[in-house]
């Protein structure tokens, strides 16, 4: 069983950045493909940006290309999703995924992840 919890949700105006944080346990972190998706009411949960094992090969959204990075750090077994040049229409609860391990699923598909955070708010004004 692997647990994630999020972190770095919040409100923030048009423009700002915000980090968001998922801290996971296990002992294989590094062997884990990450994900973050996002839900916003009304609406599906929509990728975000993942990023793989090893050569942590990154990807990302259309929506989130340019303005989002994601990263990892295996030795605080956390990964990341800097956001920046946030728009009001990046409002949504943000969540973490993990591929355990990963096994080159499509990392676009809520369905190729394993386990799941609780989700944490990003709410931005206009």
């Amino acid at each position: 069983q692997v647990q994630m919890v999020e972190s770095g949700g919040g409100l923030v105006q048009a423009g700002g950045s915000l980090r968001l944080s998922c801290a996971a346990s296990g002992r294989t972190f590094s062997s884990y493909a990450m994900g973050w998706f996002r839900q916003a009411p009304g609406k599906e949960r929509e990728f975000v940006a993942a990023i793989a094992r090893g050569t942590g090969f990154t990807y990302y959204a259309d929506s989130a290309k340019g303005r989002f990075t994601i990263s990892r750090d295996n030795a605080k077994k956390t990964v990341y999703l800097q956001m920046n040049s946030l728009k009001p229409e990046d409002t949504a609860n943000y969540y973490c995924a993990a591929q355990v391990p990963d096994y080159g699923g499509n990392y676009y598909y809520s369905n190729s992840y394993d386990y799941w955070g609780q989700g944490t708010q990003v709410t931005v004004s206009s």
